[in-house]
C-alpha cells in the first residue's frame, strides 16, 4: 500500500475539471479532528484505504486530491465534515467613537469569554466554533443585547480559506470528539455553559 506524501491538486482548480470529468472518484471523508493531522489513514466510500503522511504543518482542504490514476480513470478526493462557525461582524464599529468601540468590544469579549468559547479574530470579524447547540450560542448573544454587531453561522469549509493553520486548529481542532457541557442560567438570567470539556 503506497503512502501518500503530497496533495496533487484540488477539485476546484480549473485544470482538474476535465481530468476528473469521466473519472471514478472515491471520496475520503474526514472529521474536523483528523483534518488537523498531517498523518492519518483515510478510508474511502468505496472501501479503499489511503495512508497519508504529509509534510509537517500541511493542512488538508476540502476537495484536495490525494490519488489519481489516469490509466484506470480513478481518483481519491478529501471531503471535510466541518462544523458551522459563528461569524460575528464588527465592521459597523469602524466609524464609532473610540469609547464606544472599547465598550462594545469588551461586552462581546465578556459574553464569549464567560462561556469559555475559543475565538479567532480576523480584521473586523470574530470566528467562534460551534461547541454547543446553535440555539444556545444565539441565545447568549441575544441575551447580552450587544449593540451594533451582526452575527450568523457559516459553513466551516467556507471559513477555512481565510484562516492560517494555527487558527484552523483553534476553531476545528476539537472536532471528532464529543463535547460535554450543560447549560444553566445565572442570577441575571444569562445562559451559561458549565464544566465544558472535550472527550477523547
Amino acid at each position: 500500500m503506497n503512502v501518500i506524501t503530497e496533495i496533487i491538486g484540488n477539485i476546484r482548480e480549473p485544470e482538474w475539471h476535465d481530468k476528473l470529468h469521466d473519472a471514478q472518484v472515491e471520496h475520503v471523508f474526514l472529521d474536523q479532528w483528523t483534518a488537523q493531522k498531517s498523518r492519518f489513514l483515510g478510508k474511502g466510500d468505496q472501501g479503499n484505504e489511503y495512508p497519508v503522511a504529509l509534510k509537517r504543518q500541511t493542512q488538508v482542504k476540502d476537495g484536495d486530491i490525494i490519488a489519481f490514476n489516469p490509466e484506470a480513470g480513478t481518483a481519491a478526493v478529501i471531503r471535510l465534515a466541518l462544523n458551522p462557525v459563528l461569524v460575528i461582524d464588527l465592521s459597523s464599529l469602524d466609524k464609532m467613537p473610540p469609547d464606544d468601540i472599547i465598550r462594545i468590544s469588551v461586552e462581546l469579549g465578556h459574553a464569549i469569554g464567560n462561556q469559555h468559547w475559543p475565538a479567532v479574530v480576523k480584521g473586523t470579524k470574530v470566528y467562534v466554533p460551534l461547541t454547543v447547540d446553535k440555539k444556545v450560542m444565539l441565545a447568549v448573544l441575544e441575551t447580552h443585547h450587544i449593540e451594533d454587531i451582526t452575527y450568523r453561522f457559516e459553513e466551516g469549509t467556507e471559513i477555512i480559506p481565510y484562516l492560517a493553520p494555527h487558527e484552523i486548529r483553534r476553531l476545528f481542532g476539537g472536532a471528532g470528539h464529543e463535547s460535554h457541557a450543560h447549560v444553566h442560567t445565572d442570577a441575571s438570567g444569562h445562559p451559561h455553559i458549565h464544566d465544558a470539556h472535550i472527550h477523547e
